[in-house]
């Protein structure tokens, strides 16, 4: 590396964020990057050119990492941007949104606290972006085959990038006013702005990739017209069914799924018609039912909107604030993990039961009713089970309740219908090698996999799309991960 003994001289360090008090004033991003300046240098010079760099592991698009820290380190900016978009369609998304699992695994990590691999990466794709790097992947030559992806989420994206600058043509058909699914319309503007996505979206399109919105396919499009009209079909509609909550009181006005909160807060922010009737959280009392990231986001909107008090509760236990002993590196641990949104204001409860919404008068809802538990310890291969600790049953003011419990399965009716979509025991579309039971058809991301984070998504697309260059062309010439490059050297 170009500073072997970065490691030492430098500890980990972060750009300045906006005051919490400042930042809530509006839907804007809130990490001052532009004031870090030659920091980078420094943090890229921590990597160490390990001999067996994990971070690749921990990474689920392969990004080579200590050769873009490498690149980093010298300045020399356009080879760091080839690096890492050769393996990441979207670091302008990752480098934003990203958990980053590749510094979970960081060998720095072991003793010291690792390199900040996503504020790099993201200093990477916005250089590349301000200096003129970051341009279309246009393809040289055209094959005649022509592919329809529905869903515009990032597993789609990244599948139409990359069959696209193989030189198939590509339409992305997309149900809302404009693309980017979850990217656009589940993750909040202060964390992922619309025009960051934007920006993106004009380089595919100048790349040749056809885009088509309000084309709600299955309900609008006629799904099997689209079969006949392209050599394939790439279904990457996402996981959308919710888990709800079936309690006492579900029914009542104000109680909400998270992401038609967020979605809706969007379309606020951005001008947009809201579609739906208004769900706002000014002078409210909101209850968060979820520990994860939709809960996170929720927190950080309410506080947006000027909500009296937030509440965050969850039913599993408090998490270890260090890596537990069953979690040892180079896993991905869970840990006890505050947002920038918990910065701003919540109060967060662990070991909570809901147990029944609570009416006024009018039928909308004021208050939640919940209890304490204890869990027990569960013998291998049983499921925990847990016990309500007596006399901790409570009432909280609760004038806006949000469900950000996670996500199911896809939408059973639409299109995997209309197409005759073979499905898992969990609801997901069933494939191998990424085909449907269908001929022709594919599916990658949250709708074949689950729910899951957006560097998974990518990754799905791109593997996808290396499945799908094949069936149509008998082989491909399409990048695989870097780690499978190395496995095979």
């Amino acid at each position: 590396m170009g500073k072997p003994t970065g490691f030492l001289e430098f500890g980990r360090e972060l750009p300045a964020k906006k005051d919490p008090a400042i930042r809530i004033q509006d839907n804007k991003e809130f990490v001052l990057n532009d004031e870090f300046g030659e920091k980078i240098n420094e943090q890229s010079s921590r990597c160490m050119d390990c001999g067996v760099p994990f971070c690749h592991n921990g990474c689920p698009i392969g990004n080579i990492i200590p050769e873009f820290n490498d690149a980093v380190y010298r300045d020399s900016w356009e080879e760091a941007w080839n690096i890492l978009s050769s393996t990441n369609n979207f670091p302008e998304f990752t480098g934003r949104v990203c958990p980053a699992p590749c510094e979970s695994s960081c060998v720095l990590g072991i003793n010291q606290d690792p390199i900040t691999i996503c504020n790099i990466e993201k200093t990477i794709v916005e250089t590349a972006y301000r200096e003129g790097y970051a341009k279309p992947k246009t393809p040289t030559a055209r094959t005649g085959k022509k592919v329809a992806i529905i869903g515009s989420g990032p597993a789609g994206l990244a599948a139409a990038e990359q069959l696209n600058s193989a030189g198939h043509s590509v339409t992305v058909f997309e149900r809302d006013e404009k693309v980017g699914g979850l990217l656009r319309f589940g993750i909040p503007d202060f964390k992922l702005g619309m025009d960051v996505i934007d920006r993106k979206i004009s380089l595919m399109a100048e790349a040749g990739i056809e885009f088509k919105v309000n084309a709600h396919v299955g309900i609008d499009v006629n799904a099997q017209q689209i079969r006949q009209d392209y050599d394939v079909v790439l279904l990457t509609g996402g996981s959308t069914v919710p888990r709800n909550l079936p309690i006492p009181g579900r029914e009542l006005k104000g109680v909400h799924f998270a992401m038609e909160f967020l979605g809706q807060n969007n379309r606020r922010a951005n001008g947009m018609d809201l579609k739906t009737e208004e769900i706002h959280a000014k002078g409210k009392h909101v209850v968060v039912i979820g520990g994860g990231d939709t809960g996170s986001d929720c927190v950080g909107t309410s506080n947006r909107h000027g909500a009296a008090s937030i509440t965050q509760v969850e039913i599993m236990p408090i998490p270890p604030e260090k890596r537990p002993a069953n979690m040892p590196w180079p896993q991905y641990p869970m840990i006890l993990r505050t947002s920038t949104s918990h910065e701003e204001g919540c109060e967060r409860h662990w070991n909570i039961l809901t147990k029944e919404f609570i009416s006024d008068e009018n039928g909308n809802v004021k208050a939640l009713r919940m209890a304490d538990i204890v869990w027990k310890d569960a013998a291998p291969g049983e499921r925990p089970t847990f016990e309500e600790v007596a006399g901790s049953e409570r009432e909280i003011p609760c004038d806006l309740a949000f469900l950000a419990m996670g996500f199911l399965h896809p939408e059973p009716h639409g299109v995997l219908a209309q197409l005759d979509v073979a499905l898992d025991e969990r609801g997901n579309v069933a494939t191998q090698d990424f085909q449907t039971n269908q001929k022709g058809v594919f599916a990658a991301g949250d709708m074949r996999t689950g729910q899951s984070l957006v560097v998974r998504c990518i990754n799905e697309g791109r593997e996808c799309a290396r499945s799908i260059d094949a069936y149509l062309m008998g082989g491909t010439n399409l990048e695989a991960k870097a780690d499978s490059l190395m496995l095979s050297a």
